[in-house]
């Protein structure tokens, strides 16, 4: 039963958000890059410039107009909104999987629009998905709950979302980063209501402690990564209003901070993206003043206990990410004991959905065919 009120949603900036963000970019600075490629520093100098000459000409209109062909609301949860879109399948089919499908950060809604389209159209007379692709509390129309934005609550979220908003009695989720994180919450808090989960950046037990060579080689190499990697979330934790001014006021930077971490973590780095997918981020995120709130998850990271084991079924689909591609299986499968699967994508990164978006979605009907 829906006992949520949900409203018709257009995407639509205002026209002096738009002439303001692009006076900003005509007058936007650049310094020339200290780094190396040796050494790098982050992503500035003239490969920034070159970035925000093409995001002057990135027409908005016309890309606003493709996202309003998608089906779009907003649900009025507990003292907030919290917007999504949903995709239904291409065709009738003996089993219709409701599937969540969740971004992380710098992300929005907008990059999983191509797998939620290539899932879509792989409906077969015996699997379907109606899928449902959320913007997560904070991101770009989505509003803040009151209160610590734990995993967990972000979890508590979705299933309202899924079961009072949308009246499903049990679904599935697919993701990765934050949204990933939510999705094996769902797992340990919701299983009954969970069809099943798939994520692509793994998760780790309660207790991480290594019991295997292979664990202990790979965490080491995990601290490794983080301590040359980072610096924007302890930025982020720690000062998330003072990197949010100005961020919040200077495109270009906004731009960088985001083409900084797509660029690191993609498989291949920017070259790898649709660059429009890129601009459509940053323009969000700039109009809708959501870079703040964006950080807002990694400034209550403290307020995040240990997670309960995983009993929902679960499948690992690890990225070729620096960071979790040589992830031990072990370590998932102290995770989530209902562990259905494992495997390592030959291919694609960070932005797993949108780097292969036709390789992520046959890689979500083979976990869920066989649930």
């Amino acid at each position: 039963m829906n006992t949520t009120a949900i409203s018709p949603f257009t995407v639509h900036l205002a026209d002096d958000v738009l002439v303001d963000l692009h006076q900003r970019l005509e007058r936007a600075r650049f310094l020339p890059s200290i780094g190396t490629t040796e050494r790098p520093a982050g992503l500035g100098g003239e490969r920034l410039g070159a970035l925000v000459r093409r995001w002057r000409e990135f027409d908005w209109r016309a890309e606003e107009a493709r996202l309003n062909r998608y089906e779009q609301f907003t649900a009025e949860l507990p003292g907030h909104r919290l917007h999504f879109v949903r995709v239904r399948p291409a065709r009738a089919a003996a089993r219709v999987v409701p599937l969540l499908l969740l971004h992380g950060w710098p992300s929005a809604f907008t990059e999983y629009l191509p797998l939620a389209d290539a899932l879509a159209e792989a409906a077969t007379d015996e699997l379907a998905f109606d899928i449902v692709v959320p913007s997560l509390p904070g991101f770009v129309f989505s509003s803040l709950p009151g209160g610590p934005l734990t995993r967990a609550a972000i979890a508590e979220d979705l299933h309202a979302l899924m079961t009072g908003a949308l009246g499903f009695d049990r679904y599935a989720a697919f993701g990765g980063d934050i949204g990933g994180a939510a999705a094996t919450w769902l797992g340990a808090l919701r299983p009954d209501a969970l069809i099943g989960l798939q994520v692509f950046h793994p998760p780790f037990p309660a207790d991480p402690t290594p019991q295997t060579d292979e664990e202990a080689d790979y965490l080491q190499a995990l601290d490794e990564f983080d301590e040359a990697d980072g610096g924007y979330s302890a930025i982020m934790g720690t000062r998330p209003d003072t990197i949010a001014a100005a961020l919040a006021d200077s495109p270009a930077g906004l731009l960088a901070w985001i083409a900084d971490k797509w660029d690191a973590w993609a498989d291949g780095g920017l070259a790898a993206i649709d660059e429009a997918e890129l601009f459509r981020v940053a323009t969000l995120y700039w109009a809708t003043g959501t870079v703040a709130t964006s950080f807002q998850q990694y400034f209550d990271w403290p307020f995040n206990g240990p997670r309960p084991p995983i009993t929902a079924p679960t499948g690992v689909l690890l990225t070729r990410e620096e960071a979790f591609r040589d992830f031990p299986r072990s370590l998932a499968e102290r995770a989530a004991p209902n562990l259905v699967s494992f495997e390592r994508a030959k291919v694609g990164g960070h932005f797993l959905g949108l780097e292969q978006p036709q390789r992520t979605a046959d890689a979500i009907g083979r976990f869920f065919s066989r649930l």
